[in-house]
């Protein structure tokens, strides 16, 4: 039973990130549809990031206690109403206003998910939430990819039709669930958030994480847009393809305890993540695009491994209080999301491709410079 519960999770879970990342390999499309401009185009999934940003804070005070069973259905049944309008769109401001609402419900559905895997299976959780990362990697992967070979071959709003459609038979696994607890909520007191924030692991923790997202979700923005630079023809199932690379993450999260063996410590661990995301950054100043699509690959293995480890260093700092920590990380991490699916946009468009990859190497070097000096608080 606890297996199927697993399955249902997974597939809910594949299916929400698959709609949150759908968008990005379209953005060149959709800019084309609504006569709009890059940054416009990548507001389309920056809203997601910041709405992912906030309800960690937020939702602890709008539900004192839920049944995160009950929120998955509603949430996910108006999901699935918005993705059928969207695929009816025919204004950016239409477009954005419904990607709005979807950027509210998708953390209900998220944190429900979270919910029913960490309190069903208590003996397992660990595993349980390996799963999870692989499963979110994995529909970003997937979302991105088979979204821009539907576009191809069937046009973008078939993309929001078929997504509506997985959502439908998720709807029918969700009331199978067996789970009928409720989710306490953790209210995030000021006071608490300046404690922790007097923290200088913490403060490291979280810019480190700010910063890596803010420069994987930023690269990953506007990469379709240089392709179609580079290549003016490139196809949108062309274009998805680039984030097959995405795929590395899921290896990198199942395995990231036997890379921390590895490599002795956490902290090493981080830095050896942190030069390979550094260093693969200059590789794209090259206009091969295929040679920059390998790239990718290992680009996706330094975030990941960066990633993966902080997660858990922030989960560890400090035994009480770990789901306002936990929460507090995931606020850093897709405030960096938004942040980086917007500004490099504005870059890109002002300054060009090479001065926006410039941005990156810099910040890079800035925020792992300052966790190198400061790397023995985390022993």
């Amino acid at each position: 039973m606890k297996n199927q519960q697993l399955m249902i999770i997974i597939y809910v879970i594949l299916v929400v990130f698959s709609i949150m990342y759908a968008t990005q390999p379209l953005q060149p499309l959709l800019a084309k549809e609504f006569n709009i401009n890059m940054v416009q185009a990548s507001q389309f999934t920056a809203v997601i990031m910041f709405s992912l940003a906030i309800a960690p804070i937020i939702y602890g005070y709008i539900l004192e206690s839920i049944c995160p069973k009950k929120m998955l259905f509603v949430a996910s049944l108006i999901l699935l109403v918005t993705n059928l309008v969207l695929s009816y769109s025919n204004s950016y401001e239409m477009f954005l206003t419904i990607r709005v609402i979807e950027s509210l419900v998708i953390p209900a559905i998220i944190t429900s998910c979270m919910s029913i895997l960490a309190n069903s299976d208590k003996k397992n959780v660990k595993y349980n939430m390996a799963i999870y990362v692989a499963a979110t990697v994995f529909g970003g992967m997937v979302g991105r990819v088979i979204s821009g070979f539907i576009a191809t071959e069937f046009g973008w709003r078939a993309v929001f039709i078929s997504l509506s459609i997985a959502l439908f038979f998720a709807l029918f696994f969700i009331k199978k669930l067996s789970f009928e607890g409720d989710t306490n909520l953790t209210k995030a007191k000021l006071s608490d958030v300046v404690e922790i924030l007097k923290d200088r692991r913490f403060v490291l923790i979280y810019s480190l994480m700010f910063t890596t997202f803010f420069v994987f979700a930023g690269l990953l923005n506007i990469l379709p847009f240089r392709m179609k630079e580079l290549i003016p023809n490139a196809t949108e199932s062309q274009i998805g393809l680039l984030y097959l690379g995405y795929g590395m993450g899921i290896v990198v999260s199942l395995l990231s305890k036997k890379i921390i063996k590895l490599l002795k410590t956490e902290s090493n661990t981080i830095l050896v993540g942190a030069l390979i995301f550094t260093l693969v950054n200059f590789s794209f100043f090259s206009d091969n695009m295929i040679f920059v699509f390998f790239m990718l690959f290992v680009f996706c293995i330094g975030m990941f491994t960066i990633h993966s480890v902080s997660t858990g260093i922030a989960n560890s700092i400090k035994e009480s209080q770990k789901s306002l920590t936990s929460g507090m990380y995931l606020t850093f991490y897709y405030i960096g999301g938004a942040v980086g699916s917007v500004v490099p946009a504005i870059f890109y468009q002002l300054v060009g491709w090479n001065f926006t990859i410039i941005l990156f190497i810099s910040v890079l070097i800035l925020i792992y410079t300052l966790f190198f000096i400061y790397k023995d608080d985390f022993k």
